[in-house]
């Protein structure tokens, strides 16, 4: 299931009354490509220990394959194939959803490279680590690095909206929320329609408790872009907690036309129920 579907689902949960975490994410910290093993066991007294979680989920294929992958990586290689070494490393552990660790040899290359594509990758992995992170410090750290290196693709191209969201998202959950809040109206002052900007200012009026702006937000993102799941879900919600039954009921009958998910699905089933 994509990510997008399993934070829809968490928060339809959140409503209903229970939490479902998501397991965390590792990252390597090593300096070098060929030093992993010894930096990881330096950092094993950690919160989470590296080398255990990696190395529990990696066949020995993958394992084989990335360590061929690190020695090209050590090796003074090209450009070309530093840069394809670190996509194919981070691709297998995204494929384990291990995005830090994808972030981390991406944003290695970038780095060397100062490429802002391979950049935008890796900023694009540490945001997705940093959305399912739920220890304090590897919030905080991919956080930091999500904004690092986005903030170098946006130098880049200063219109992309979707990079500055997520930027503006990573300082919603820091110590100065009001940072992310004031950068997700700047963009929706740019752009009124921004599909981005209308959702998750909708989400943080749902996790403040302020539902009829959250219905204003979902009703403008259904308005301009009515195929997003997500709006349509949380549409239902924000009218289900302030009380308005039969709009509610009407929405969620909506969104049950618009997917087969079983897991979306059953929690709409819980809304309604309650109905």
């Amino acid at each position: 299931m994509k990510r997008s579907q399993l934070i829809l689902i968490a928060l339809g949960i959140i409503a209903v009354g229970g939490l479902y975490v998501l397991p965390s994410v590792v990252v390597d910290n090593e300096s070098k490509a060929d030093a992993v093993s010894q930096e990881n066991e330096s950092t094993a007294t950690s919160s989470t220990d590296p080398v255990a979680m990696h190395e529990a989920e990696l066949s020995p294929d993958q394992r084989l394959q990335i360590n061929t992958l690190k020695l090209q990586i050590a090796e003074n290689s090209s450009k070309e194939e530093l840069k394809s070494s670190a996509e194919e490393i981070a691709g297998i552990y995204q494929e384990l959803g291990k995005y830090d660790s994808a972030g981390y040899y991406l944003s290695l290359a970038a780095d060397q490279q100062s490429d802002p594509d391979l950049a935008e990758k890796a900023g694009n992995a540490y945001y997705e680590a940093f959305s399912f992170a739920l220890d304090a410090e590897k919030v905080n750290y991919t956080a930091e690095q999500t904004r690092k290196y986005l903030s170098q693709a946006l130098d880049n191209d200063p219109t992309r909206m979707d990079l500055k969201t997520k930027i503006a998202m990573t300082y919603v959950s820091s110590s100065n929320p009001m940072q992310g809040i004031t950068m997700l109206r700047e963009i929706l002052e740019e752009d009124p329609q921004n599909e981005d900007g209308l959702f998750n200012m909708g989400v943080l009026s749902m996790q403040s408790g302020q539902y009829k702006r959250a219905m204003e937000r979902f009703e403008e993102l259904i308005q301009y872009h009515p195929d997003n799941l997500q709006g349509q879900f949380y549409l239902g919600v924000s009218y289900f907690e302030a009380n308005q039954k039969n709009k509610a009921k009407a929405q969620f009958e909506k969104v049950k036309t618009m997917t087969d998910d079983e897991m979306i699905l059953g929690s709409i089933e819980s809304y309604l129920d309650k109905l």
